[in-house]
């Protein structure tokens, strides 16, 4: 081994903490110009509004994702911090009570000031201060932090288009988002179970890489033997569920999902819409027939766990109970496939911007395990053994959350490539539609 003397260890380590740094500022560079690509072809009235409580203006995602970085990075590591706007503290926070007040959600689309010109001009003077900040040496927990920031604006990257196709969905116009670009089609691929051998087997993140704090720690989990479905629950055999009935039946659902489906009057999955007796799709493509071979998408757990005990009753006598997998049956599973940096699947980017669920595709099975669609899973949103939520107000990102939430997993085709992982934990309430979820069945193995 050749020595090292204190003049090379002294030389080398501000070289890899610049080449750090330079890496970390082009990803920076990067990730801000896909958010603003995301909002480039709207108007300034497509910006504003909100269409729900659960949804947030584009105008307010754009705000919101750059306070971040002024709040957890440049308060903190920036020399002479000044904020860029005082009254920006509270109104661009989303839920960071370990940071002060926040401006009501359901509120967020009644603020028309700051206007979008503002807003992107935020963008820009955070963005110079972060850049400037890249260039110097760091205090080493400052890196960490604006990772952190990378992947939360990745996060509202989704959310910005799952917001705006609830919001152009109820205009009658039936706006698009951006013209129609085809994406792979043909038969859906038949149906069939994979098995797993079951035992003691670890999940959770391990090795290098970024994770969030709710993917750790790693840890043995059993699991009894299980199939797994080698593909996403269609649009095809969905529409089936529903000209059955199962909207109308209560034996199919949980006893709350079904005082759901009356009290909301539900009869379809969200964005169907009746066409004489057919049915078509409301898309960010504007409103499109339905695809049969193509994921169903925008269902709740509550219609995903309905639809397979309808599925069960489908069968040829004999065969197991239909069911959703757990989310450790999903990672087990998802561990099989070649290791990819970033996931193999259609995400963001295979649409050119413009999301949609794909026809599964021939490669390594299980299919469609990233991408497409978020996959309900059986499992209720709760710690890992030994879970520690990360220190200080960013303990708040995913920890409080951990109650009457239930588990998706897989990543969708409004999720960035580069953002999503096998041990990557996402999180709705039962009754949640407007993301792009789906489902995949599985079954027990004797």
């Amino acid at each position: 081994m050749t020595a090292v003397s204190r003049t090379d260890t002294d030389t080398a380590a501000p070289r890899l903490h610049t080449a750090r740094n330079h890496s970390l500022a082009q990803r920076y560079a990067a990730v801000r110009a896909q958010t603003l690509a995301l909002a480039a072809a709207l108007s300034e009235a497509d910006c504003q509004v909100q269409s729900m409580p659960d949804a947030s203006p584009v105008r307010w995602h754009l705000a919101h994702v750059t306070w971040f970085f002024e709040t957890f990075v440049l308060e903190r590591f920036e020399a002479g911090f000044a904020p860029h706007h005082a009254d920006f503290r509270v109104l661009f926070n989303s839920y960071y009570n370990g940071v002060g007040e926040q401006h009501p959600r359901p509120q967020r689309g009644l603020v028309t000031r700051p206007g979008l010109a503002e807003v992107q001009a935020y963008r820009v003077a955070v963005d110079e201060r972060i850049e400037t900040l890249l260039a110097t040496p760091l205090d080493a927990q400052a890196l960490p932090l604006i990772e952190l920031g990378l992947q939360h604006e990745q996060q509202h990257q989704e959310l910005i288009l799952t917001d705006l196709l609830h919001l152009f969905s109820c205009n009658p116009l039936a706006p698009h988002y951006q013209a129609p670009r085809p994406l792979p089609t043909g038969p859906a691929v038949p149906l069939r179970f994979l098995p797993f051998e079951g035992g003691v087997v670890e999940i959770g993140h391990g090795g290098d890489g970024f994770a969030f704090d709710n993917e750790s720690p790693r840890h043995r989990h059993y699991l009894r033997s299980y199939a797994l479905a080698n593909r996403a629950v269609t649009q095809g055999e969905w529409a089936d569920f529903v000209a059955d009935g199962g909207y109308r039946e209560p034996r199919w659902w949980l006893s709350a999902g079904w005082d759901w489906v009356r009290q909301q009057r539900v009869e379809a999955p969200l964005y169907w819409r009746r066409d004489g007796v057919a049915w078509r799709c409301f898309t960010l493509q504007g409103a499109q027939p339905l695809h049969a071979a193509a994921p169903v998408v925008h269902v709740s757990l509550f219609e995903a766990d309905a639809y397979a005990r309808w599925a069960t009753a489908q069968q040829q006598g004999g065969r197991p109970a239909l069911r959703l997998p757990t989310e450790a049956e999903w990672e087990h599973a998802a561990a099989r496939l070649p290791a990819d940096a970033p996931a193999r699947g259609n995400f963001v980017e295979t649409g050119a911007l413009q999301p949609r669920p794909a026809v599964a595709q021939p490669g390594p099975w299980p299919l469609q395990m990233f991408g497409d669609v978020w996959e309900w899973t059986a499992s209720s949103y709760s710690p890992y053994p030994g879970f520690s939520a990360w220190e200080g107000a960013v303990g708040e990102y995913n920890a409080k959350f951990m109650i009457n939430q239930t588990v998706l997993r897989g990543g969708s085709c409004a999720t960035p490539r580069s953002h999503i992982r096998a041990s990557y934990r996402n999180f709705f309430p039962t009754d949640t539609r407007w993301q792009f979820s789906g489902l995949r069945l599985a079954h027990d193995v004797d």
